[in-house]
């Protein structure tokens, strides 16, 4: 196909914004598997969670069957100030590569917070308003999700509670000063502010923190505040649910021009954009309907889905969350501080982690530096900074066009850019600098934390 056949930018109207997320769980043969209570081993349910997550959000967490659940009119209203986003043919991309393929990218970059965050924190921070809370905590690791739910909760008149990876909050000031424009209070984490943060600094002193160790933090903050409820950005069932918009949008802008991907690749870290961007494919792969090949792109510094145990284990490093079966790599795991603070997570979302189990979807761990040399590539030809996180699918994307390109076949490759990269100058200076390095941790490292994996009543 041509440029004039195919426009640069895919645009969708306001009235094709998807009226109803959809839950691929309901076209699962297998279904992820329930979290349980650390204490007893036991499945929980709506009751044994109420006391940590907003009720409607536990509906959405443990609803397997529910194929399509209606967006509320306040959150399509509200998803409309940057909503449908773009879908990106990128042919001066597919010119530098000199690649017979077809590439596109769903950029999500194009509001605030700079990542697509903002679809699950307005929802979640939606049903705690609905609720009559006065507010909620949060972690947050490269500050996207911290930025987006600070945005929401600001437009609803909630407090909002974030404790920042304390690497990211030294490398990244100018995300924590959004955060706060919008009224959060951010705190590095670990912190001396709660019981979990102090045991985690007597037991790792100078640690630069980790998505777990901020997510005990949160849940402890949560617990001990009467009117506050936990929120997380990724991993659960129903995260994953709200970033669906991104792929009902990106497959109803494909259609619109009779494309039929081959590809589709995404990062992963906790899974939420990866989940979200794939979820109407996987749902046509369930039913047999289209065949597709999805590919999961994760650091190689934390390799949940490549080098992870399938196992139950914590969400958290302080160990007061749910267990959940996901891949992981321990959740006293702590990653190298590496500058995808985003993808900094021991484990991954159960629903991906269940995917990946029965090999519908396959999954490639890359070193950063090869990361930001696609990232920098990509910025000079495509003309957006990106994420790093988002840059590992930029790497994959490339890595899959310069093989058509040795092969000859024109495949359509489509990859999710999840936000832009103008808060990660730091991570492009020591880039630039010849200062960054590559850390993959042993095997000896691994099996280390692995050794640590829970044990309770009933795991199987």
């Amino acid at each position: 196909m041509t440029f004039e056949k195919i426009p640069y930018k895919i645009y969708l109207s306001e009235q094709e914004l998807p009226a109803a997320w959809y839950n691929v769980r309901a076209d699962m043969k297998h279904k992820p598997a329930p979290l349980l209570n650390p204490g007893t081993g036991a499945p929980m349910g709506f009751e044994d969670l109420r006391g940590v997550f907003c009720d409607e959000l536990i509906r959405q967490e443990l609803d397997n069957d529910t194929a399509e659940i209606p967006i509320p009119r306040e959150i399509r209203d509200f998803y409309k100030m940057y909503r449908p986003s773009p879908l990106v043919r990128a042919y001066c991309l597919e010119e530098k590569l000199q690649t017979p393929a077809n590439i596109y990218y769903k950029f999500e970059g194009n509001n605030t917070s700079g990542s697509h965050k903002l679809n699950s924190a307005i929802a979640q921070a939606y049903y705690a308003k609905r609720q009559g809370l006065l507010g909620v905590t949060t972690e947050t690791g490269a500050g996207q999700w911290g930025t987006a739910l600070s945005m929401a909760c600001a437009y609803l008149g909630l407090d909002c509670k974030v404790y920042m990876v304390k690497v990211s909050y030294e490398q990244k000031p100018f995300r924590r000063e959004v955060m706060r424009t919008y009224g959060a209070s951010v705190t590095p984490s670990p912190s001396m502010e709660t019981e979990i943060g102090r045991k985690i600094l007597q037991e790792h002193p100078g640690t630069t923190g980790s998505l777990g160790c901020a997510i005990s933090e949160a849940v402890e903050a949560a617990a001990k505040n009467p009117g506050y409820r936990y929120v997380l950005g990724s991993v659960l069932n129903q995260v994953l649910l709200h970033q669906s918009v991104i792929g009902l949008e990106t497959k109803a802008a494909l259609d619109k021009y009779g494309v039929v991907p081959d590809i589709i690749i995404g990062c992963a870290g906790g899974g939420s954009n990866l989940g979200g961007l794939i979820s109407p494919f996987m749902g046509e792969k369930l039913r047999g309907e289209r065949d597709y090949r999805i590919l999961a792109v994760e650091p190689a510094s934390c390799p949940s889905l490549t080098r992870g145990k399938f196992a139950y284990d914590f969400c958290d490093t302080g160990m007061v969350c749910p267990l959940a079966k996901m891949y992981t790599l321990g959740s006293g795991f702590i990653p190298s501080a590496n500058h995808a603070g985003g993808l900094r997570y021991h484990g991954m979302s159960p629903v991906l982690s269940q995917l990946y189990h029965d090999g519908l979807i396959e999954a490639v761990a890359v070193e950063q530096t090869k990361v930001f040399e696609a990232a920098e590539l990509f910025a000079r030809v495509e003309g957006i900074l990106p994420a790093p996180e988002s840059s590992h699918a930029i790497r994959a994307a490339m890595d899959e066009a310069l093989k058509c390109k040795e092969t000859g076949e024109k495949k359509t490759i489509v990859f999710g850019l999840t936000g832009t990269g103008y808060f990660d100058m730091t991570a492009y200076e020591k880039f630039h600098n010849g200062e960054m390095s590559d850390y993959i941790p042993t095997d000896e490292e691994l099996q280390a934390s692995f050794n640590k994996l829970p044990q309770v009543p009933g795991l199987d």
